[in-house]
């Protein structure tokens, strides 16, 4: 049985289990896409070293970075800010499966 001897130790081992969520979703979604770190910046009107620390998972976006994250990755690119979604909140994908390969037997 896992105790805690504040609730602040609680609650920073509870934000460390996500840390890096949106960074890894991120990362995933720009290289797929061949989205610059520079151009999403851009687009949501933010500094690029911001996009680099949650990339790199330096740092998390704010619930209301991520919201913002996601209207400027749909001017960019539409499918992309839906995969971005499907990785972050860890859904199927909307893109369809790969077919199996072939038994060559």
């Amino acid at each position: 049985m896992l105790l805690f001897t504040t609730i602040y130790e609680r609650d920073s081992l509870c934000q460390n289990l996500h840390m890096g969520k949106a960074g890894k979703a991120l990362r995933q979604v720009l290289s797929t896409y061949g989205i610059s770190q520079n151009r999403l910046a851009v687009t949501m009107g933010i500094n690029r070293s911001t996009v680099h620390q949650w990339v790199n998972e330096i740092s998390d976006p704010l619930a209301e970075a991520v919201t913002h994250m996601i209207k400027a990755l749909r001017e960019i690119n539409s499918t992309a800010a839906e995969d971005f979604i499907d990785l972050y909140l860890e859904r199927q994908s909307s893109q369809p499966a790969p077919d199996p390969p072939e038994d060559n037997l």
